[in-house]
């Protein structure tokens, strides 16, 4: 069976983490390529609302929606993605980036009781909404989900071992996901960054004494240049576009040359 990708001035799409960094330039990159419908969704209400107004204001011919949702927790997202895909009439296209901002810490430094609930905050916020959006996606007979993780579920790094083994969870989720889906026309996809310069995130890392170093050497090996938000932005417009329609369970670095694998 041959399925086909739907262009995405044909569309609705549904991003969790779409308030802010690499989710918030994803909505952006998407609406400039003519996408009719989306539902961002993020945990802070007032800046939802202010996103939503704003992209509004930049995209008139858009139907856009903001759900206040914490991605972490399964009952809210189902009925976010329950009500996103009433509301569009269908879901296109999920970018899951809610993985919130995890900082490194040496190993021995975490506390036991907080190991487990670390990595199940990371990638449950990032693997919740994949899953919800399956059966909605099998019963319209195709879609893109594209996840974020990062590079760290690929390289072993000194301060991001919980980091790491919950970021190789999202990774082998969307592997797993994708063997299932691609029957039904769904592509997984996950994109791995390392350091993304103009994020949140980046911002406390570089404050912070032991991530600051860390990264800091990280950023003298990306000779390509500091990777942005507007760069992983790029790639999601690809994977979710009929251009990637054959593709599905890739995990993509992209790093601007802090590793090569």
């Amino acid at each position: 069976m041959t399925f086909s990708a739907k262009p995405i001035a044909e569309s609705s799409a549904l991003i969790f983490g779409g308030t802010a960094g690499i989710g918030l330039a994803s909505a952006n990159a998407l609406l400039r390529e003519g996408l009719p419908r989306l539902v961002v969704v993020g945990r802070n209400r007032d800046r939802g609302a202010a996103v939503a107004a704003d992209l509004g204001s930049a995209f008139p011919r858009a139907d856009i929606h903001f759900v206040a949702c914490d991605a972490a927790h399964p009952d809210q997202v189902a009925s976010t993605v329950e009500g996103a895909a009433a509301r569009m009439g269908s879901i296109d296209i999920l970018v899951s980036s809610a993985g919130g901002d995890p900082m490194p810490r040496l190993l021995h430094t975490i506390p036991l009781d907080e190991i487990v609930p670390t990595m199940t905050q990371i990638s449950s916020g990032v693997i919740l909404p994949a899953r919800a959006v399956l059966p909605y996606m099998t019963r319209q007979g195709g879609g893109a989900v594209i996840c974020f993780a990062t590079d760290a579920a690929k390289i072993a790094t000194p301060g991001e071992t919980v980091i790491g083994a919950a970021m190789a969870a999202i990774a082998m989720f969307c592997r797993g996901m994708a063997w299932e889906a691609k029957r039904n026309g769904v592509r997984v996809n996950c994109l791995t960054p390392s350091i993304v310069g103009d994020t949140p995130l980046y911002g406390k890392l570089k404050a912070d004494a032991f991530a600051g170093k860390l990264f800091g050497k990280a950023e003298t090996m990306a000779n390509l240049g500091i990777v942005t938000a507007s760069d992983l932005a790029d790639a999601v417009v690809f994977l979710a576009s009929p251009a990637a329609a054959k593709m599905t369970g890739q995990t993509i670095s992209i790093t601007g040359g802090v590793s090569a694998i």
